[in-house]
């Protein structure tokens, strides 16, 4: 008999999807439900069991994972008469490996402890690419036996792992390193039409980019995104401007506010009013280049 917890996973969307299947590959027994189906066809080709309710994925499972895109959707699903909290047995672990706000990471906590359950907090970062290849960092919060107990399961989904404390702190760690996302996401489409606007070519500008002390993520993973034209439609407008207004939460719940920060959400939501909740996250930079009037593209057809 294997001596893997059996696994159930809430929510097999862009992030959630890849973890799962990785999971399934390491050999977990894994119950999947999302609300599209059509989203755990993949993976109960590859094996894993496909609920037809929440209640029916989770009242047999040691360890219950959850990858939804905010807040709202944790709460509808974690909590009330039919939310998962209300179905799971004492000693279960629950792994929430969604971006959510401080204040309802401490809620869930409160509620689980009450119910014996542990409840880990697990943001995850790096991509949907890296998702696929089990090479998410993650930020775990809440209890060190309970981390402990489950990171092999960590290990399957992601290769920097940290335990930083307690619950919530996983959610600081992330959403401070999506600040850093954003605004350089937002500068990168300044640096690049400087380059570019002084006829530099733009491959050389970003190699100048990746071998300065402006080097970041967003130069090496993203920069591909805006030369190609589709701006990485694997993250939205909608969930950039959730972060950003998490992130600012964070410290006006601190007791100051961001600058740089602020400045970011009033960018990225001006890009979704004008592009729409599902445009791809680097639409941001598209702003900078429909006002300009010039295209980043590392060819002879950018307009000027």
């Amino acid at each position: 008999m294997s001596s893997k917890p059996a696994l159930a996973f809430i929510g097999v969307g862009n992030m959630g999807n890849p973890m799962a299947l990785n999971l399934v590959k390491a050999g977990y027994a894994l119950t999947v439900f999302d609300i599209d189906a059509e989203k755990t066809r993949n993976l109960q080709a590859a094996g894993a069991l496909v609920a037809d309710s929440l209640k029916t994925a989770v009242h047999n499972a040691d360890v219950v994972m959850v990858s939804l895109p905010g807040p709202p959707q944790v709460a509808q699903v974690m909590l009330g008469d039919a939310g998962v909290l209300a179905h799971l047995k004492p000693g279960t672990t629950v792994i929430d490996t969604t971006t959510s706000s401080v204040e309802l990471i401490k809620q869930l906590v409160d509620v689980s402890t009450q119910k014996h359950i542990d409840y880990l907090e697990a943001p995850v970062t790096n991509a949907v690419d890296f998702a696929a290849l089990g090479k998410l960092s993650i930020f775990v919060g809440g209890s060190l036996a309970a981390f402990e107990k489950h990171k092999p399961i960590f290990e399957v989904i992601g290769e920097k792992i940290f335990h930083v404390g307690k619950a919530g702190n996983g959610a600081t760690v992330k959403l401070l390193t999506n600040l850093l996302w954003f605004v350089s996401a937002a500068t990168m489409g300044e640096a690049l039409m400087l380059g570019a606007k002084a006829d530099i070519p733009l491959n050389t500008v970003w190699e100048a980019i990746k071998s300065s002390a402006g080097n970041s993520w967003v130069a090496e993973h993203d920069v591909p995104s805006i030369f190609a034209g589709h701006y990485d439609p694997s993250f939205s407008l909608a969930l950039c401007c959730k972060d950003l207004g998490l992130i600012n939460d964070i410290a006006h719940s601190q007791g100051y506010s961001l600058p740089m920060g602020s400045h970011a959400l009033a960018l990225f939501e001006k890009a979704k009013s004008v592009y729409g909740a599902d445009a791809a996250e680097l639409h941001v930079v598209k702003l900078l280049e429909d006002q300009v009037g010039h295209y980043l593209r590392p060819t002879d057809n950018a307009k000027s």
